[in-house]
């Protein structure tokens, strides 16, 4: 059994665990779309309030903003940023093509451990994609020529990061409009949103 199906395991069992315990998974889950505030630049006398202004967190996360989540476990944690989009992303050689009237869409999140314990998991288990329509696509396997992919399964130490790309196959009439990310495979009860158009 390779790591890519162990992952996917783990997934249907807490899946099949969440279904059992329906009210202990749901209960106060949430999505935020609120960005952490960017560390203010030094200002000129001149300009001291617009620099203030700049360094404020807008209302929406969107590419390049950072999100801070939690998972399930006492003091777990994650920063995490969409670096970059590229849609549509190419396969990473002839062999990686997406479906007839598909397209890859690449989307590269960097992890951050903030917590005081480890962060170990399977991130692109817990990313998915939606449209503007509201239909929601879940990752593919498969590498892009912009980078590197995430690893199929990341273990980080309080303070440690991953970059990485996580790829989804996505209708090529499809306007992506929104990319999600939930710690512990999606099954913490935050998520965190970034809007793409």
């Amino acid at each position: 059994m390779n790591n890519r199906t162990r992952i996917r395991l783990v997934a249907a069992t807490a899946i099949a665990a969440c279904a059992l315990s329906l009210t202990a998974c749901s209960s106060g889950s949430t999505v935020t779309d609120k960005p952490k505030a960017k560390a203010a630049t030094p200002a000129s006398k001149d300009s001291g309030k617009s620099a203030a202004k700049k360094s404020a967190a807008p209302d929406v996360a969107k590419v390049g903003d950072t999100i801070a989540l939690k998972g399930t476990d006492d003091g777990s944690k994650l920063d995490v940023t969409v670096v970059k989009v590229v849609d549509p992303a190419k396969g990473a050689d002839e062999f990686t093509t997406p479906e007839s009237g598909k397209r890859f869409v690449g989307v590269q999140f960097r992890l951050v451990n903030t917590g005081r314990v480890a962060y170990n998991d399977s991130p692109s288990n817990g990313a998915q994609i939606s449209d503007a329509d509201g239909q929601q696509f879940q990752t593919t396997f498969g590498d892009i020529s912009a980078g590197p992919s995430m690893a199929s399964e990341v273990k980080l130490k309080p303070g440690a990061k991953a970059l990485g790309w996580i790829v989804f196959e996505v209708p090529k009439a499809s306007k992506v409009s929104v990319v999600q990310f939930g710690m512990d495979s999606g099954f913490a009860q935050q998520t965190g949103e970034w809007k793409l158009s």
